[in-house]
């Protein structure tokens, strides 16, 4: 599947002064928040992107709570805050109304309140959001997949997923050592997680092992059989 009908599917979701809300989910390093963004940017104003991860527990927290080696599990987010604002996005909001969704800061490791400004749906009609867990059924996150109207999966090849994903790791401030043991541990205990929701999703979309990820300029895509 190329990238222009993923655009298409995403635009036939847009309904005028209607909230509609669009799930991309897989395992870490999979190419969410790139497929998400490049979706957005080729939507414009229609479309505006609010991350999952926006709703990571602060690292003050997770050092509290005694989970900082497991920053990714699905009890090191604010699952409850997360679905309170779909929720929020989904009613009804006066024209020239703003919500205030948070966003994560890589290159902090933390959540940053009050990033992303969500204009009415009057002057944004669809929200694409992504992360691991919105196909999760279980806890507060069993909530996510009745308030998004369509949750796209996204697969990459295993080592391929990995290599990203470690090299995401070192580029943000890992050493190599440490990024591959995080990877290799506790990315892909989530990962396993992630993947349990495969079938509930409406689409599946895999990317070659060779793939070149999503850029404004579109490269190819194949969906899975």
């Amino acid at each position: 599947m190329e990238p222009q009908h993923l655009i298409d599917r995403a635009h036939r979701l847009i309904a005028p002064g209607r909230r509609r809300v669009l799930g991309i989910a897989g395992a870490p390093g999979a190419g969410k928040s790139t497929l998400a963004a490049h979706l957005a940017d080729r939507l414009g104003q229609a479309a505006v992107l609010v991350p999952m991860d926006g709703f990571h527990l602060a690292g003050a927290e997770l050092e509290r709570l005694g989970r900082t080696d497991r920053k990714g599990a699905p009890d090191t987010f604010d699952a409850t805050g997360y679905t309170a604002l779909l929720t929020r996005l989904r009613t009804p909001q006066p024209p020239g109304t703003v919500v205030y969704a948070p966003a994560y800061d890589r290159s902090l490791e933390e959540p940053v309140a009050g990033s992303i400004p969500v204009p009415a749906p009057l002057d944004a009609p669809l929200v694409i959001t992504e992360g691991n867990y919105l196909l999760l059924d279980e806890g507060p996150w069993a909530a996510v997949r009745d308030l998004l109207d369509e949750v796209w999966f996204l697969e990459l090849d295993q080592d391929e997923r990995l290599r990203r994903l470690i090299d995401r790791h070192e580029r943000f401030g890992k050493p190599r050592q440490r990024a591959e043991h995080f990877a290799r541990t506790s990315d892909e205990a989530n990962a396993r997680l992630v993947r349990q929701g495969r079938d509930r999703a409406d689409l599946v979309v895999s990317f070659a092992p060779n793939t070149v990820l999503p850029s404004a300029g579109g490269d190819p895509l194949r969906r899975a059989g």
